[in-house]
């Protein structure tokens, strides 16, 4: 069995609109050449447009070369349940974990090349090594912030997961009816769409509502605390800091 090498990387861990998305994707060493010859680098690097040709040519490549391609989309209601019991860096663990289980053989063997999240590079890399198990112990795993500018493999899973998670951004927008932005906090037409989506009974379903952007639209909107949503997903009002009611969603 050939040496293999799995790229993981995410996309929209920081916005406060839309879904997390990481992609992991695997290939043989020898096929590295070929995402060099195709343009796969580091999402950020590439124009939208770039970022679509390379995505079809990496897509079309892995059909007939056999490559893995993991995609895992989380949800903001799934980013919110975590923040409950848990941190981000613990949700984004999981979330590579369960990518690369998607795209990569556990009986192969191999590198795992992942942009770590933590600020601690070797600390990410034990919790993932953890978080996969025993059962991976042929796989050498690396994590180093920049992961998707130094390897082209972690580059062609960040254009993957950049290229859904804009899909999923414009699909939201479509069915919306308003301009979203970048998603980022510190976008105008952000904070706009944000605090119209805080406008009805409870915050729209594709806002992180943990995160303080949404809470303090939801403060000057409603003059309260912002819901929460549980593991189970049902949203909870604070009426108080130690009063709870259930609210129907």
């Amino acid at each position: 069995m050939s040496t293999l090498c799995t790229g993981v990387d995410e996309a929209g861990r920081g916005p406060v609109i839309g879904p997390m998305v990481v992609c992991a994707v695997c290939i043989p060493e020898g096929d590295r050449e070929v995402l060099e010859s195709i343009g796969a680098r580091d999402s950020k690097d590439l124009s939208s447009q770039r970022r679509e040709d390379v995505a079809k040519r990496i897509r079309v490549e892995a059909a007939t070369r056999g490559w893995g391609i993991g995609l895992v989309v989380c949800e903001a209601s799934r980013i919110d349940s975590n923040s409950i019991s848990s941190d981000l860096n613990s949700l984004e663990i999981e979330l590579f974990g369960e990518a690369i289980e998607a795209a990569s053989p556990r009986e192969g063997e191999g590198r795992i090349m992942a942009d770590a999240c933590d600020v601690d590079e070797e600390r990410f890399a034990r919790r993932l090594a953890s978080r996969l198990g025993d059962g991976w112990s042929s796989w050498q795993m690396v994590a180093r912030h920049g992961m998707d500018a130094d390897d082209r493999v972690a580059g062609a899973a960040s254009i993957l997961a950049k290229i859904e998670r804009d899909a999923e951004v414009a699909r939201l927008e479509s069915e919306l009816g308003i301009r979203l932005g970048s998603g980022y906090p510190s976008d105008r037409i952000t904070r706009q769409a944000v605090r119209e989506l805080v406008s009805g009974g409870l915050p729209h379903d594709c806002l992180r509502w943990s995160w303080s952007t949404v809470s303090d639209a939801w403060q000057e909107v409603h003059g309260g605390p912002v819901p929460v949503r549980s593991a189970d997903e049902a949203a909870t009002v604070q009426s108080s800091l130690d009063e709870w009611s259930a609210r129907e969603a």
